[in-house]
């Protein structure tokens, strides 16, 4: 099996997670230069914009770097052809199978990447001849499974015979080495990446995340089969009592419309600020090219400190 790092092309095997309304292409740009892989995540945006997303990007770096299409959105075949069109080569996914259009992808010789929450996922995927998946736990940020990391990647490397990323919960040199002793060939990070200083979002939504807590996240969405973890403020709240209350889901829909564009404009406590429980492990703004340096020298500094007796 080849390393993640030679199918892709990257230096380090990082990758920064795909976060809608977050990850652009400055995030994206900083972290491909900095030997990771940038991802710009397509969700929420027009075909006109993902493609001014990836002609920025690539004004900015001339490594590789991928996009992030969520299948279950309407306008996934403008996404895929937009991709093609601007000669992107690697493209993460999730919310569905892009089994519709692996055939696409490989004539123009696009690495498939899906994110997964299941080892009988990742089987699937690696059946319909995806390059890699990354397993991600329910520590991560926004949309997750039900499986925490340190349950889910074992089992997925078990069941594949292709490069596993570990994903969810993992913030540090130490989650890092942890991922590889369970089987990974590397990590992705969401909420790392939220604080670092080309992540364009306000600087108070930065500070929201570097205050928390390890206690301060909320997974709502669970009784619609959606579930959603999420920084605690005034509409978390509110959506966690309502849905105790068990709130037509009209009314919740209602609640949460528009709050992801919310919280990426600063508003912490009407917007959904979508980040992980690592989020009690960071606190720090700081460059991309910081946050991956310091990540490898701990990993290997852990790595090395390692003792069994």
């Amino acid at each position: 099996m080849k390393k993640i790092t030679e199918v892709l092309g990257i230096q380090y095997p990082i990758f920064q997670g795909a976060m809608a309304q977050v990850s652009k292409h400055q995030l994206a740009a900083a972290v491909s230069n900095a030997g990771g892989l940038g991802i710009i995540a397509a969700g929420g945006m027009s075909e006109a914009q993902l493609r001014e997303e990836i002609i920025n990007c690539k004004k900015l770096t001339e490594k590789p770097f991928a996009v992030n299409i969520m299948l279950m959105a309407p306008n996934v075949p403008d996404m895929v052809k937009v991709v093609i069109e601007e000669g992107v080569k690697i493209v993460t996914t999730g919310a569905g199978t892009p089994k519709k259009y692996m055939e696409t992808f490989k004539a123009a010789g696009v690495k498939v990447i899906p994110v997964i929450p299941s080892a009988k996922l990742a089987k699937k995927m690696e059946a319909l001849g995806v390059d890699a998946v990354v397993a991600e736990g329910s520590e991560a940020g926004g949309h997750i499974g039900e499986l925490s990391t340190m349950v889910l990647l074992p089992q997925v490397v078990e069941a594949v015979s292709i490069p596993v990323i570990a994903a969810g919960g993992i913030a540090s040199g130490k989650g890092m080495a942890a991922a590889y002793a369970l089987g990974a060939q590397g990590v992705q990070m969401g909420t790392a990446f939220m604080l670092a200083e080309e992540c364009p979002i306000p600087k108070n939504v930065k500070e929201f995340i570097a205050d928390a807590e390890e206690m301060d996240t909320a997974v709502t969405g669970r009784n619609g089969g959606a579930p959603v973890r999420s920084l605690k403020n005034k509409m978390i709240n509110q959506y966690v009592q309502w849905e105790k209350e068990n709130m037509p889901r009209e009314q919740l829909e209602e609640l949460t419309m528009g709050s992801a564009r919310k919280a990426a404009a600063g508003d912490i406590e009407n917007g959904s600020v979508m980040a992980g429980q690592v989020s009690g492990l960071i606190n720090q703004i700081k460059p991309a090219e910081q946050i991956i340096a310091g990540i490898l020298t701990d990993a290997e500094q852990t790595i090395r400190g390692l003792s069994l007796a």
